[in-house]
C-alpha cells in the first residue's frame, strides 16, 4: 500500500494556524460546516443521477449520518454523495482555489476571528474548521458511479502536511473522521450534536441521521426494559419556502437566512411570494444586513439556490439575479423547468429570465419601500451596499432612473452622515442651474477642500461628494437626472456666470498672450491652456475632457492592469490669481525672462499635486521651492 506525504499550499497552512491558534467563539460551526458539505456532495450525485443510473449504485434514500464514539474519541460526519478520487481529494483539502484568499487571511489576522463568525462558512473554508476542535483529521472517501473506483483515505494533523493512501469502503460517498482534542469531549454528546444541529442544520434538506440508545419496554415480559440503538432523524427538513407566509414566525425565517447565509445576525428584511401566470415559482429572499467579507472579489458566489419542485439544481444560480443585487440570498423554487436543467440552457431560458425580471422588480421594489418607510433601516442598507447597488446604473440601462431614485449622497451641504438623494438634490437647485455637480475623491475631508469647489461654494451652488473608485463611471453612465445632466466639477468647462461676458472677454484678451506662452511651454505636458470659471482662490489646476477618466480611476485601472491610454490634462488658470497679474507684468516686460519658465513648472506641478498626482520632477519641484522660499526670506529682510 502506498503512502504519499505532500505538503498544504502556504495558504492553507496560514489559514490552519489561524484555525487552531484563534479564540473562536463558535467552535461548534465546523458540525455546520460538514453537514452543509455533505449535503452538497448529496445534491451533485442526486444531480448526476438524473442522467446516470449507476451514481445511485442501488441505494434508495439520502443520507447524512453523525456518529459519536466516546471510547475513540471521535464525531465522524458521513454521507452517501458523490465521493472523491484521488486526485479531486488532493485538490479540495490541499488547497483554496479563491483569489482573495490572502485578503480573507489579512482580514482574520486583523480582528479576532471570533468577531467574524460568518467569514468560514461564506468563504468556502468550513472543512478546515474541524481542526479547532480535533487535533487529527481522517477523511476516507470513494467517487460514486465509477466501476474501477478506489477508495482514498486523506489524513492530517494539521503540521503542514497531510498523507493519503488507498484503502477500503464498501459504499460510495465520504466519511470525515474528527478525533476531537480533549477539551471538546463534549461534541461527543448527543444532546449537544443535537443543539448544534438543530441551530444550524434543522433545514438541510436531506435527513441527517443518528443512532440513538432508547429505553424500551419488553412486549413479551411485561414490566422489563432493555436498551437499543434506533435510527433517529435529528433535523426537520421543512421546506420552509412553499410553507404559507401565516404559518412562519419571524424567528423561523431569521434560522433559515442564517442557515444559507451562514450568518450570524438576522436579515434586514424578508421577501416571500409566490409568482403564477406565464412562470410559476415560489420565492424566498433576504437582504442582509451587514456586508459580507469577500462580496467585491470575483469569485463570490452569486445568486439563490435554484431548486426545481423541491429538487435543489444548484447552490448559487447566478442566472437568477443581476450582479448588483449579489447582496440577495434566499431560494427560488420552480414549478415550470426541466430537472436536468444544465447552466448552459439556464442562460438562454425565457422562463429563467422571466424569474430574473421578477425577483429585481421585487427586489428593487422593497428596497424603495424601506428608503420611503424605514429610512434609518435602509439607510443601515445602503451603508452596507451602495457601493454593489449603484453598479446597477452601469450594467442595467433600462433601470438607471429606478437605481437612481435608490441612491443617496454625500454633499458639501450637508454635515457628515446626512445624505440627500437626486430628487431632494433637483428640489434644492438655484434658479437658472441647469447640471446637477458632484466631486470624485477619497476622502470627505479631501473633497470639501478641493480648489475645484471654490467657485461653487462663492455661488451656494451644491456638489454631490463621491468617494467610491467607481463613482466616476457610474455618474458617466447615468449622465442626467430627471432632464437635468449631471456633471463632475473635475472634467470640462465650467461657467457659474453667465453673465459678464465683455468683462470675460476682456480678460481673455489680456491674458492671449502669456496663455500662449504657457501652452508653448507644456506642450508636452498638457492638451490645453485656458481661463478657469471654478478657481476663486487657487492659481490653477488639471482637469480633464467633459468625457475623459477620471485622474482617480485612470490609477485605478492602470493599477489592474488595464491598457489605458494617456491622456493629457487642461491647465487652467485663476486669472484673479496675483501671480498671474505677476507673470503677465514680467512677461510684458521681458518675455525670454528665465522666471517665467521657473513659475509655469512650479504651477503645473503645484497642479499636479492638487489632482493627487505626484510632481513630473519631484527633485527639481523640492529645489524651486526652496529657492523661492530663501528669496522671499531675503525680500522680507529688506
Amino acid at each position: 500500500m502506498t503512502v504519499e506525504r505532500l505538503e498544504f499550499k502556504t495558504e492553507v497552512k496560514q489559514l490552519l494556524d489561524l484555525m487552531i491558534h484563534s479564540l473562536y467563539s463558535h467552535k461548534e460551526i465546523f458540525l455546520r460546516e460538514l453537514i452543509s458539505n455533505a449535503s452538497d456532495a448529496i445534491d451533485k450525485a442526486r444531480y448526476e443521477s438524473l442522467t446516470d443510473s449507476n451514481i445511485m449504485e442501488g441505494e434508495g434514500e439520502w443520507k447524512i449520518r453523525i456518529t459519536a464514539d466516546k471510547k475513540a474519541g471521535t464525531v465522524t460526519v458521513s454521507d452517501n454523495g458523490i465521493g472523491m478520487t484521488k486526485d479531486e481529494i488532493i485538490k479540495a483539502l490541499g488547497t483554496i482555489a479563491h483569489s482573495g484568499t490572502q485578503e480573507f487571511i489579512k482580514a482574520l489576522q486583523g480582528k479576532e476571528i471570533k468577531d467574524n463568525p460568518e467569514l468560514i462558512g461564506q468563504f468556502g473554508v468550513g472543512f478546515y474548521s474541524s481542526f479547532m476542535v480535533s487535533d487529527r483529521v481522517t477523511v476516507i472517501s470513494r467517487k460514486a458511479g465509477l466501476k474501477d473506483s478506489k477508495t482514498v483515505k486523506w489524513e492530517s494533523t494539521a503540521d503542514g502536511s497531510f498523507v493519503v493512501e488507498d484503502t477500503e469502503k464498501t459504499s460510495k460517498g465520504t466519511d470525515v473522521i474528527l478525533h476531537l482534542k480533549e477539551n471538546e469531549k463534549k461534541y461527543l454528546d448527543e444532546w449537544e450534536i443535537r443543539n448544534v444541529i438543530k441551530k444550524y442544520s434543522d433545514y438541510i434538506e436531506h435527513p441527517v441521521v443518528m443512532d440513538v440508545e432508547r429505553e424500551k419496554e419488553s412486549e413479551i415480559d411485561k414490566g422489563k426494559k432493555y436498551r437499543v440503538k434506533e435510527e433517529e432523524t435529528l433535523n426537520s427538513r421543512k421546506a420552509i419556502w412553499l410553507k404559507p407566509k401565516s404559518e412562519i414566525s419571524e424567528e423561523e425565517y431569521n434560522e433559515f437566512y442564517k442557515h444559507i447565509s451562514h450568518d450570524f445576525t438576522e436579515p434586514s428584511k424578508v421577501i416571500h411570494y409566490k409568482a403564477e401566470g406565464t412562470s410559476e415559482f415560489t420565492a424566498l429572499l433576504y437582504i442582509p444586513s451587514h456586508a459580507p467579507f469577500n462580496i467585491l472579489f470575483k469569485d463570490f458566489k452569486i445568486g439563490p439556490a435554484l431548486y426545481v419542485k423541491r429538487v435543489q439544481i444548484m447552490d448559487h444560480c447566478e442566472e437568477l439575479i443581476p450582479l448588483y443585487l449579489r447582496f440577495v440570498k434566499g431560494v427560488v423554487d420552480s414549478s415550470d423547468l426541466p430537472l436536468n436543467v444544465s447552466r448552459e440552457i439556464l442562460q438562454n431560458n425565457r422562463q429563467v429570465e422571466i424569474i430574473k425580471k421578477n425577483i429585481t422588480k421585487q427586489v428593487l421594489d422593497t428596497l424603495a419601500d424601506m428608503k420611503r418607510n424605514e429610512y434609518e433601516k435602509y439607510l443601515q442598507f445602503f451603508r452596507e451596499f451602495g457601493r454593489v447597488l449603484k453598479e446597477g446604473i452601469h450594467f442595467d440601462f433600462s433601470r438607471k432612473e429606478t437605481i437612481a431614485d435608490l441612491l443617496l449622497f454625500d454633499s458639501i451641504k450637508k454635515q457628515a452622515g446626512v445624505y440627500i438623494t437626486l430628487q431632494e438634490y433637483l428640489d434644492n437647485m438655484k434658479p437658472g442651474q441647469e447640471e446637477i455637480y458632484y466631486i470624485t475623491g477619497t476622502s470627505r475631508d479631501e473633497a470639501i477642500k478641493s480648489p475645484y469647489l471654490e467657485a461653487f461654494k462663492d455661488k451656494d451652488i451644491e456638489v454631490l461628494i463621491m468617494l467610491d473608485e467607481i463613482d466616476d463611471i457610474i455618474m458617466g453612465g447615468l449622465r442626467e437626472y430627471r432632464g437635468k445632466k449631471i456633471k463632475s466639477v473635475i472634467k470640462g468647462d465650467v461657467d457659474l456666470d453667465r453673465t459678464g461676458e465683455t468683462l470675460k472677454k476682456e480678460t481673455k484678451q489680456r491674458f492671449e498672450k502669456l496663455i500662449d506662452f504657457i501652452k508653448e511651454r507644456l506642450k508636452d505636458e498638457v492638451k490645453d491652456v485656458r481661463l478657469s470659471g471654478r478657481l476663486k482662490d487657487s492659481a490653477c489646476c488639471l482637469v480633464s475632457d467633459e468625457g475623459g477618466l477620471d485622474p482617480a480611476m485612470e490609477k485605478l485601472m492602470k493599477a489592474m492592469g488595464q491598457d489605458v491610454p494617456s491622456s493629457k490634462r487642461i491647465l487652467e488658470i485663476n486669472p484673479v490669481h496675483p501671480i498671474f497679474e505677476a507673470m503677465n507684468t514680467v512677461f510684458g516686460k521681458d518675455s525670454r525672462s528665465p522666471l517665467l519658465d521657473e513659475y509655469i513648472d512650479l504651477l503645473y506641478n503645484q497642479a499636479l499635486l492638487l489632482e493627487g498626482s505626484k510632481p513630473k520632477d519631484p527633485a527639481a519641484f523640492a529645489k524651486a521651492v526652496s529657492k523661492l522660499m530663501v528669496e522671499n526670506v531675503k525680500y522680507l529682510q529688506g
